[in-house]
């Protein structure tokens, strides 16, 4: 396959971009977005546009981008429906480029290989670099498919992406996806309290943070958020929500496989909390927030702890 015929199903902060992508190497892209004003910017583009998602059922690839396997779940049961009236051509591919449950996926792609009369695939392909990374087309994409699937579908993933791998059967890449999380997710919160302590102790953060990114702390993730953490900017790039429900999915997997992940468990508490201080929209650097709130809070109880003892001698 080079540039051919494609659906998109989700045109949000990363699916629009995507798809921009795919239409500017030669690709054409018939989307479906529930906000029709995103379906109006890709067309306005040179792509088509879907009445629904089930219009996409002769598309040889639809791609998926949405937030999570059950918006996916429920996107899609319209075209499963009339895959099961009529089967789509053999060969036909639903690439699930989302965030979603390693485990989960595999269910799903039983279920469209089944509608379809064994004629569709579902390959998992979640990826990594953020806004910008979709934007520039330097995506990280981490995919889950057969040999022969994956060959034949990578000019739809060069498209979008610089660093395409495959990383073993469906669910395969969602798995890569979740280690990749728990790195950024975990790291991202290390850098918010490092943040933190500094200011309070009257240190720059971002002298701090500089200094930082010439030793061994240096990485990409200090690179790109630690700008925004600095500068307690946190208007969303990608809602820091969606790190609580990846590195449950992290859990999920090592509760499979037997493995230890403390990091992940401790990430999970931390941003279970964000979400519980209503900050789960804004961008992934509002960890700082949350954990700047969880030391007032601290301070508070510290404060009225040593005062209750004061009174009490």
């Amino acid at each position: 396959m080079t540039a051919g015929k494609a659906g998109f199903v989700g045109l949000g902060l990363m699916g629009f971009p995507m798809a921009a992508n795919l239409l500017a190497a030669g690709w054409e892209v018939t989307g479906w977005n529930r906000s029709e004003a995103a379906v109006a910017r890709l067309t306005a583009l040179g792509g088509r546009r879907a009445a629904t998602v089930a219009a996409l059922r002769d598309e040889p690839v639809i791609v998926i981008m949405l937030p999570d396997l059950q918006y996916i779940q429920d996107a899609a049961a319209p075209l499963l429906e009339s895959w099961r009236a009529e089967p789509p051509a053999p060969g036909t591919a639903v690439v699930v480029m989302s965030s979603v449950s390693p485990t989960a996926v595999r269910g799903f792609g039983a279920l469209v290989q089944e509608a379809s009369g064994g004629n569709a695939v579902v390959l998992d392909a979640p990826v990594s670099g953020g806004t910008k990374g979709a934007e520039d087309g330097t995506l990280a994409i981490m995919v889950g498919a057969g040999e022969a699937d994956f060959e034949r579908l990578l000019p739809l993933f060069t498209a979008m992406g610089t660093t395409v791998r495959r990383m073993g059967g469906l669910g395969a890449g969602s798995l890569a996806k979740a280690c990749n999380q728990l790195i950024v997710g975990t790291t991202t919160a290390a850098l918010a309290e490092a943040a933190e302590l500094a200011e309070r102790s009257g240190m720059d953060t971002a002298a701090l943070f500089e200094v930082l990114s010439g030793g061994l702390a240096g990485s990409r993730v200090l690179e790109l958020v630690g700008p925004r953490l600095a500068a307690k900017d946190y208007v969303p790039t990608g809602p820091a929500k969606f790190m609580h429900k990846d590195l449950n999915f992290v859990l999920e997997s090592a509760a499979a496989t037997g493995a230890a992940v403390p990091m992940a468990t401790a990430g999970v508490g931390l941003y279970g909390e964000l979400i519980d201080q209503g900050l789960g929209d804004q961008d992934l650097a509002v960890v700082r927030q949350a954990i700047s709130n969880l030391s007032d809070s601290h301070a508070t109880i510290t404060t009225k702890a040593t005062t209750t003892k004061e009174g009490q001698q």
